[in-house]
């Protein structure tokens, strides 16, 4: 009787148990909303879909000096930069001194008003929001974006996409002089000194650091030229004060006060104080 008692209170104890329902806690983790670039069937024509709040960027203060806006502007688009690099190959480099130079580092009319970083045109097939600003033309047609981000990656699309820029990709992504030349060669630009721009730019701020990070080499910064006191430099062909002024570190006003030229003209053989 009592061995019963003891059965039925230990399968009663066993159903009990089974019926209970237990709860579960289940957790939700938020999904990052990721931007979508679709490219129709039709030769040319790109469209990109903004689903995405990019990360906030760091924004210039007043009365910052151009060095220290580039500065920003590198920190502020560096890893978009990269990301583009490992996703179609082009150097970071060029994409940075492209966007610095086209741009103004961001602060040109055009790049505020519609994002659009690398002064890139409308052209057949865009079907995108646009703006019209005067260029080589009056009121020439140019993409929009709703973030600087879409304007990298249209970017990469831009060259990728285009048979006239696919000499590009047989050179060497470490070879951002190469890069340089060939765009302007491909007709990227019309300005005959866009390739010595882009490579000054990229040698001024050390951008070829940001290839050697994507490619996973160790990057050593060049050590800068030391210039005696009394050092000059003999002016050859093709030289603009310009130029001279950047390779030695230099402004166009402290060079030509330091030789007391009262003008921009120079001629080949010409000696320079550039200390």
């Amino acid at each position: 009787m009592v061995s019963r008692i003891i059965l039925l209170l230990l399968v009663s104890i066993f159903i009990l148990g089974s019926c209970k329902s237990k709860k579960e806690v289940v957790t939700y983790k938020k999904r990052e909303k990721k931007e979508r670039v679709v490219i129709s069937d039709k030769k040319d024509e790109i469209v990109i879909k903004e689903e995405v709040v990019t990360d906030k960027k760091k924004e210039v203060p007043k009365n910052a000096s151009y060095t220290e806006i580039v500065a920003i502007y590198i920190e502020n688009y560096k890893d978009i930069a990269m990301k583009e690099m490992v996703s179609h190959d082009i150097p970071a480099s060029i994409t940075l001194a492209q966007g610095i130079l086209e741009s103004g580092a961001g602060r040109g009319k055009l790049t505020k008003r519609s994002n659009n970083h690398f002064g890139i045109k409308c052209h057949k097939g865009w079907k995108g929001e646009r703006v019209y600003h005067n260029d080589d033309e009056d009121q020439e047609c140019f993409r929009k974006y709703k973030n600087p981000d879409n304007s990298f990656i249209d970017h990469s699309l831009f060259l990728t996409q285009r048979s006239r820029y696919q000499n590009l990709f047989t050179f060497r992504k470490d070879d951002y002089k190469a890069w340089a030349k060939e765009l302007r060669k491909a007709g990227y630009a019309t300005d005959p000194k866009y390739p010595s721009k882009l490579i000054t730019i990229i040698e001024r701020y050390e951008l070829n650091k940001f290839d050697e990070m994507v490619l996973g080499k160790n990057y050593r910064p060049k050590k800068k030229k030391r210039i005696s006191k009394n050092e000059t430099y003999v002016v050859k062909k093709g030289d603009t004060l310009y130029s001279i002024s950047k390779r030695f570190n230099m402004t166009v006003d402290e060079l030509k006060k330091k030789n007391k030229l009262r003008s921009n003209e120079i001629s080949i053989g010409q000696s320079l104080s550039v200390n």
